[in-house]
């Protein structure tokens, strides 16, 4: 409001200017420039105001012409009556005629200032009314008026109860209120006429303001017959104002054409719109006062008042409220007597409260000002209402009816008038809201409770148009879009602003403290009366009623708590929209009856219902070509829509706002693993949207990206639903469940279309095979549909991500008929040849892994695609076993297909590193990939080993391979990493070693059985190598607590390596060396003894009854057979190393004497072989027991290995 300061203008002393001295303001001054917002200081009392002219159609204004004294006003001027170009386009209204305001003046202003109502303003209304409401303490005369509430602004009219009385008997509306109005207020009401000196009154003022804009201002006789016209026409004019209410069935037609356009009897009529801050009220004020200006005075008004008369405070008020409206600085008062002008008399605004016989306090206008507001805003609650302030004349009660409630009593709400010019207030306010609601989601709540409360004053049948367009509106309310943030405390949604409102909270308090407000039960109340102000005298007394709007709680955005409740609300919304669009075509007739609680028989094509992929291909086809078709725009509607009606355009964002919301829907059903659920959703989503299609002249580049993220989540769900088979019968059960609403929104659906475009994708089928086929179709639709309008570089993210899942389903349907094959494959017994349906399923996974490899790097998912190599690398190893049944076991080689196919993998693994690049991409895919190359590597050469192909390479070939194959194992196998497949790891790699070791043992023995010449250096090559790989098999098995039985069996194959080269040899003491050496090998088994040992004994401790050679028998974890086959060798070839030992050692004691080491051994050596001889001899003797007996044995061989080291120490 700003601070308050001198604004007026001095004005020249009375009769200061020229008689008919005009002159016209320039252009460029214009009304707006001079009224700007200023501050008054009035009757010495600082009352804030401000006047801000929002439009004018007035002309420049003219200094007024100054009569002379003499002038008879009783004499019309020359231009009495005419248009004059100075008066501009509005003719002889801003002259202040008698021609009144409209009854819907305020809606008129309403629609013009959109942005003001419901949020800015306090009050809009008529000039005229806000002076009689601020009148009220000094009145006596009575008040009638309309009130509307339109959020927090008050819409505020005249009531003519006199006019509205005359219509009601020759029209019958109103008679209701008639009733009422006789009843309660004024039984013996009839109509009051005006009296002939009201009449004259308004005559002299219409002449007198004729001559201050003439410029001659010569009086010319007028003959009696003019004036009679005058009299009559003054009549006629006032009789014929009662058109001016518009009839209760002729605003709604005009309104259901075109809700934007302005109805009959809801234009702006008034020269001004001035936006009028009296302290804190805000208001939208409309003016017809006229005001003059130029040369001395910039801004006056003009009065004529009658020199007999004094002015009285009402007179005052008046004056003084309508110079502050219009921010009028300066007041010219010509007073006549018997129509003979006087004078003139100049007053300043600020001075007018303190005028003789007219003093009035500004501080109590204010306070009344503020009473008044108070009260309506605290009574006037339900918006949509239409509320009745009323005081009859002479009285000093004030009651406030709701004329709603009282309608609705009667027949037919429609009624009353007000109806429709509310509601299609509403509607704009709400549409205004809309276009700003992403700069402030606090309107949300308010929004939302306008269009609900135009909603409920409209009827269905006659205002289709709106109301489905509030329904879109409502439905747009939901952001389903963005994430939901309801739950947050500080969302903006939840936030109660000072705009929210509810007509469905609890009725305030009618009473303050104070108690103010009347509600007793006293007989002379009126029960009908929403709220009474027992006394006017009561508006004076500063703040009596205390506004309670200022807060109202509830209408806060309803918070929904989930996804489906808040996808529910949108899709009523949306279900109520489409049912006014189909109301109102008019081809309703020619349609199928069809009952909306029924549901649709949905029927299918025969493929489609096989299922098959071939059937798929064709509908695919089928869609791209519909899809293409799109592009050019085709149009087919069942229901005769035109193309750009407003049936067409809502019923289009409409179907697009359900099949939105039906995606959410399902999105959330899939993250709730509700697949059933979730293929429904998204199948009413894709129905939604394929009438979309049939409806759409151009289809939009955002609503193909809708479609394509649509058919990528029915593709997912179709996968999970594949991935979950378990659980089959739940899904179709949900899958089948439609609630009335889905099925009434279908049935508005199949109105245009028979909604089956996408049946292929949203069958529930029950073969794994088809829901993979189906899964994959649905994202190869959602690509294709990007390669349209550029979609794939405008939404590089979403292109992404139908890739990946493109080269997904595409790597599951592969693995699918990989393992299919893989169980043909272990099927197949008798027939050792490869059958031609391994072969297809082997083409069938290879083509689906190359696509998903092509899929990935066309994204350079580096670790996805190496994913999918690793698969087609395990595809080939299959393959490759598959071809080796071929022949009898016994004479069975490695094919060179099975070489082909395991090479074929190598390189596919290879390449999956390659993809890679390094392991710090991805390390758990890095090691997986390695893994599975050294299994690959290590299987082959282990095959080359077990079954070598003599009939095609030589042994020293086969050698070469198997050796080299095994060492790249070796190098693909990583022992040193900490991890969980570290065991493994080391295990393979012991194998390896094992296996080398074996190998080249084996060529020793067979080069010295062959005995060829030249061939020392080579055997003495393999001799090292076996020594190696024994010793290195040795110590990865130790580490090992799982494998006692491989440990124990390289270490017996070391000592018949030591016993092999002890042949070759020929001095005692070499053979002594390597016995000695075999004996220590025999020693370090212990461990893998004590590892048996303890096995057993935890074998034998676990069951609580039985024998123990039972539970040890259940064992799983050790293989007793095995276990005893080892320990039977083992003691044959220690008793033989013993013996051996025994005999040398005597024989080189008879050679050489005083040798106290080998004395100590060759004791230490007979003691344990006379044990031995014993234990083995004893065969009733268990296994633990016969373990025991060799861990014993050889804990004493190694003390005596000790003793006798440190005897020659």
């Amino acid at each position: 409001m700003g601070d308050a300061k001198e604004a007026g203008a001095e004005g020249p002393p009375a009769g200061a200017a020229a008689r008919g001295g005009l002159s016209l303001l320039s252009q460029g001054e214009s009304e707006e420039s001079s009224a700007q917002g200023s501050a008054l200081f009035l009757g010495g009392n600082e009352v804030k105001s401000r006047a801000v002219v929002k439009y004018s159609s007035a002309p420049p204004r003219t200094a007024f012409a100054r009569l002379e004294e003499k002038t008879d006003l009783k004499l019309p001027p020359a231009n009495w009556l005419r248009e004059s170009a100075k008066l501009g386009p509005a003719g002889t209204t801003i002259l202040g005629n008698s021609k009144k305001s409209k009854p819907f003046s305020s809606f008129g202003m309403a629609y013009d200032f959109i942005d003001s109502v419901g949020n800015d303003v306090d009050v809009v209304s008529d000039s005229e009314n806000i002076k009689k409401l601020l009148k009220i303490p000094y009145s006596k005369s009575h008040v009638s008026m309309a009130v509307h509430r339109i959020g927090r602004t008050l819409l505020l009219d005249e009531l003519d109860i006199q006019e509205l009385f005359m219509r009601s008997s020759q029209t019958g509306d109103w008679t209701w209120l008639k009733e009422f109005y006789q009843r309660l207020i004024d039984q013996k009401w009839q109509r009051k006429k005006k009296s002939k000196e009201h009449w004259y009154q308004k005559a002299i003022l219409s002449k007198f303001l004729y001559y201050s804009i003439n410029g001659d201002g010569a009086a010319q006789p007028v003959s009696s017959t003019a004036e009679q016209q005058e009299s009559s026409s003054s009549d006629q004019t006032n009789d014929s104002e009662g058109a001016s209410w518009p009839a209760p069935f002729e605003m709604p037609s005009s309104v259901s054409e075109d809700p934007s356009a302005s109805s009959q009897g809801l234009k702006n009529d008034f020269v001004r719109n001035i936006l009028w801050t009296f302290e804190d009220i805000h208001m939208l004020v409309g003016s017809n006062m006229p005001i003059f200006g130029g040369g001395r005075y910039p801004a006056v008004s003009l009065r004529l008042r009658d020199n007999n008369k004094p002015i009285n405070v009402l007179t005052g008020i008046d004056y003084w409220l309508d110079n502050l409206i219009c921010n009028v600085p300066e007041l010219v008062m010509c007073f006549h007597v018997n129509g003979i002008v006087q004078k003139y008399e100049m007053i300043k605004t600020e001075e007018i409260p303190n005028l003789e016989n007219s003093n009035f306090s500004t501080k109590v206008i204010k306070d009344i000002a503020q009473n008044i507001l108070s009260f309506l805003k605290s009574n006037c609650t339900k918006e949509g209402h239409t509320y009745w302030l009323f005081k009859a004349s002479g009285s000093d009660i004030v009651k406030l009816y709701d004329l709603t409630t009282l309608c609705e009593e009667t027949e037919d709400k429609y009624q009353n008038p007000f109806t429709m010019p509310v509601a299609i207030l509403l509607y704009k306010v709400a549409c205004n809201m809309m276009m700003k609601k992403n700069q402030n989601k606090k309107h949300y709540g308010t929004i939302r409770t306008l269009l609900l409360n135009c909603l409920k004053l409209l009827d269905k049948s006659r205002h289709p148009q709106i109301i489905a367009s509030a329904n879109y509106m409502l439905s747009e309310l939901f952001q389903l879009d963005e994430p939901k943030k309801e739950e947050n405390s500080e969302s903006p949604l939840n936030e109660n602003s000072d705009e929210s409102y509810s007509e469905e909270e609890e009725e305030m308090p009618d009473s303050d403290e104070n108690g103010s407000y009347s509600t007793s039960s006293d007989p002379s109340d009126d029960s009908k009366a929403v709220a009474i102000i027992k006394s006017v005298g009561e508006l004076s007394v500063p703040e009596k009623y205390k506004s309670i709007h200022q807060i109202r709680p509830s209408c806060a955005f309803p918070v929904c708590h989930d996804t489906e409740e808040r996808c529910r609300l949108v899709l009523s919304y949306v279900l109520e929209g489409l049912k006014s669009v189909d109301s109102s075509i008019k081809k309703e007739s020619d349609l199928p009856a069809a009952d909306p609680s029924t549901p649709i028989p949905l029927k299918y094509e025969d493929e489609s219902s096989r299922g098959g992929p071939e059937g798929l291909e064709k509908q695919m086809a089928l869609f791209l070509d519909k899809m293409g078709s799109l592009q050019k725009g085709n149009y087919s509607s069942q229901s005769g829509m035109i193309p750009g009606s407003w049936q067409h355009k809502m019923k289009l964002q409409l179907i697009l706002k359900s099949s939105k919301a039906y995606y959410v829907l399902s999105d959330a059903a899939m993250s709730l693993q509700k697949y059933g659920r979730a293929l429904r959703y998204i199948k009413l989503a894709l129905q939604s949207h394929d009438t979309y299609c049939c409806l759409c002249t151009n289809m939009l580049s955002e609503v193909l990206l809708f479609l394509s993220q649509y058919l990528t989540l029915c593709g997912d769900i179709q996968l999970m639903l594949a991935q979950n088979a378990n659980n089959r019968a739940a899904h179709l059960e949900e899958f089948h469940y439609q609630t009335k609403e889905d099925q009434e929104i279908l049935h508005s659906l199949h109105r245009e279309s028979s909604c089956q475009g996408f049946a292929w994708a949203t069958d529930l089928s029950t073969d794994l095979e088809s829901q993979l086929s189906v899964s994959c179709k649905c994202y190869e639709a959602a690509n294709e549909i990007l390669q349209f309008s550029d979609l794939k570089s405008q939404n590089p993210e979403h292109y992404v991500q139908v890739l990946k899942r493109m080269g997904n389903i595409r790597n599951e349907i592969g693995v699918f008929y990989m393992n299919q094959a893989a169980a043909l494959q272990s099927e197949r017994l008798v027939s050792k040849s490869v059958s031609a349906a391994e072969q297809q399923l082997w083409k069938k996974s290879f083509s689906c892994f190359e696509k998903g490899i092509h899929n990935f790097e066309s994204i350079e998912d580096a670790t996805n695609a190496a994913l999918l190599l690793c698969n087609t690398g395990r595809l080939m190893r299959i393959c490759a076993q598959a071809h080796c049944g071929a022949g009898d076991e016994l004479k069975r080689e490695f094919s060179p297909e099975e070489g082909l196919y395991y090479n074929k993998a190598i390189d596919y693994y290879l390449k999956a590193l390659r993809s890679l690049g390094t392991r710090d991409i991805h390390p758990a895919v890095w090691d997986s990939v390695n893994w599975e190359l050294s299994t690959t590597y290590f299987t082959m050469a282990t095959l080359q080993q077990d079954y070598a192909p003599l009939s095609r390479k030589a042994q020293e070939q086969i050698e070469k391979e198997v050796s080299e194959a095994m060492m790249k194992s070796l190098k693909y196998c990583d022992v040193d990493s900490v991890s969980a497949r570290q065991p493994l790891c080391q295990y393979r790699a012991a194998t390896i070693h094992h296996r080398l070791a074996s190998m080249y043992h084996s060529c020793l023995r067979n080069q010295v059985l062959s005995v060829q010449v030249g061939d020392e250096h080579l055997r003495k090559q393999h001799r090292v190598l076996a020594d190696l790989h024994y010793s290195k098999a040795a110590k990865l098995f130790q580490l090992l607590k799982d494998a006692p039985c491989e440990l124990l069996r390289v270490q017996l194959e070391r000592v018949a390596f030591a016993e092999f080269q002890m042949t070759s040899q020929n001095s005692n003491v070499g053979k002594l060396k390597t016995l000695s050496g075999a004996l220590d090998i025999m020693v370090r088994t212990e461990h893998a003894f004590q590892l048996i040992q303890k096995e057993l004994i935890e074998e034998f401790g676990q069951p609580k009854s039985g024998d123990a050679a039972a539970a040890a028998d259940a064992s799983p974890s050790l293989n007793r057979e095995e276990v005893m086959k080892l320990l039977s060798i083992f003691e044959s070839r220690l008793s033989f190393l013993l013996l051996q030992s025994i005999k040398l050692l005597s024989s080189t004691k008879k050679k050489t004497s005083n040798n106290i080491e080998d004395d100590t051994i060759l004791k230490t050596n007979k003691h344990i072989y006379s044990q031995l001889l014993r234990a083995t001899a004893n065969k009733t003797a268990t296994l633990l027991e016969r373990i025991n007996v060799i861990v014993h044995l050889l804990g004493q061989l190694a003390a005596g290995s000790a003793a006798s080291s440190n005897a020659v120490q």
